[in-house]
């Protein structure tokens, strides 16, 4: 398989050794920063001496492969050129969706948000029109400004997961970070921070995503939840519409399991929204340990991992693990030229990016054994 969709291609000189700039993302001023900064204190499960766990996996099993990535043929890079070229161009972006809302200026969220992999997810998701690409990628960073997706901070979000209805917790054979779902501990009234929970744990489950994976496992138990605690059709739909709209190409598979009659009703009625596409990677009622390696997985799955989630012991820890992820991530954007479609495998911690795509033709990259080995060497 090629990984030309995945890893960019590598520069003849090396990054810089000092930060280009001396803010954060956002505009707010910070320390210089370096390859040498202190590691933050976290712990993952790792660590803990037992198959009794409290806190996330912070690297796949050694027997994890790579999920496969589809083919990028030579016009279709010359399409990834041209959008790549029209994103650059891009200044200003609208507040809103609302008729002539104000524009403002493009941010280094956003810049650093349209890399090499965002940009080709869009297109595939397209069908490669490039208009279309463009636009959505857009609609996306209009949606992240209006949906208020940066100041969802740990601390607004943290009441929504104090039971651990959400929970990010190893990975499957492919790689890809584990999402659980667990609508029986449910703990509050419907409301848009709901769904603002589950767009928060997406943003985290992508960063600690290691390089070369670009897509997520997301699993549900329905097991002791009751009909009041399942979403309503209309908050089914809001998050399909997010989901296909603002994280295309980013789920792997969806295992649902456990599942009463009420929420066979209630995907019958969101089935419709569900892109065609999406539809086969929706798993139902089947063995988890299938999917999963059982050195990750939950007891209650067929795993070997006794979990219980205590929410002193995991949300600090799994908090600071996504900053010190994000962290690195910014750090070599920035240490690469901050440029719009610098390549995620490179952001990720794999091996020094080549050139960008609109600067030289595609070449091809690392092989799938190359990206594997680089998955196992890379730590938290």
């Amino acid at each position: 398989m090629s990984t030309a969709a995945v890893i960019a291609p590598i520069p003849e000189e090396e990054a810089p050794e000092t930060m280009n700039e001396k803010t954060n993302l956002d505009g707010t001023p910070a320390a210089t920063k370096s390859s040498s900064a202190a590691s933050v204190t976290y712990t993952t499960a790792e660590s803990e001496p037992t198959n009794t766990k409290t806190t996330p996996y912070g690297a796949p099993a050694a027997s994890a492969t790579v999920p496969p990535v589809p083919e990028t043929d030579p016009e279709q890079w010359n399409l990834y050129r041209e959008l790549l070229k029209q994103c650059k161009e891009i200044t200003t972006i609208p507040v809103s969706t609302a008729k002539n809302a104000e524009r403002v200026p493009l941010t280094d969220n956003d810049r650093i948000f349209m890399t090499e992999q965002c940009l080709l997810r869009y297109l595939r998701a397209t069908k490669w029109v490039v208009p279309d690409a463009k636009k959505r990628i857009e609609a996306t960073l209009t949606w992240r400004r209006e949906w208020g997706l940066e100041s969802h901070t740990p601390e607004y979000i943290e009441i929504e997961n104090e039971t651990g209805k959400q929970v990010v917790f190893g990975f499957d054979n492919e790689s890809r970070p584990c999402l659980y779902l667990n609508p029986s501990k449910q703990n509050t009234e419907k409301s848009d921070r709901q769904i603002q929970h589950l767009t928060f744990m997406l943003e985290r489950v992508l960063e600690i995503a290691p390089p070369g994976v670009e897509t997520l496992a997301l699993l549900i138990d329905f097991k002791s939840a009751s009909a009041g605690q399942n979403a309503t059709p209309g908050q089914g739909k809001q998050v399909m519409n997010i989901l296909q709209n603002h994280y295309p190409e980013r789920l792997g598979r969806a295992l649902v399991v456990n599942i009463p009659w009420w929420a066979k009703a209630f995907l019958n009625i969101i089935w419709p929204f569900i892109d065609p596409i999406t539809r086969p990677k929706l798993k139902f009622n089947e063995d988890m340990s299938l999917h999963v390696p059982k050195s990750h997985l939950l007891k209650e799955f067929k795993g070997e991992i006794d979990f219980t989630y205590n929410h002193a012991a995991y949300w600090p820890n799994f908090i600071k693990l996504c900053q010190e992820k994000r962290r690195q991530y910014e750090e070599r954007w920035r240490a690469n030229g901050s440029q719009i479609g610098e390549s995620e495998f490179y952001l990720k911690g794999g091996e020094k990016s080549k050139p960008l795509a609109s600067e030289t033709a595609a070449a091809p990259g690392p092989s799938v054994e190359q990206v594997t080995e680089e998955i196992q060497k890379v730590t938290v």
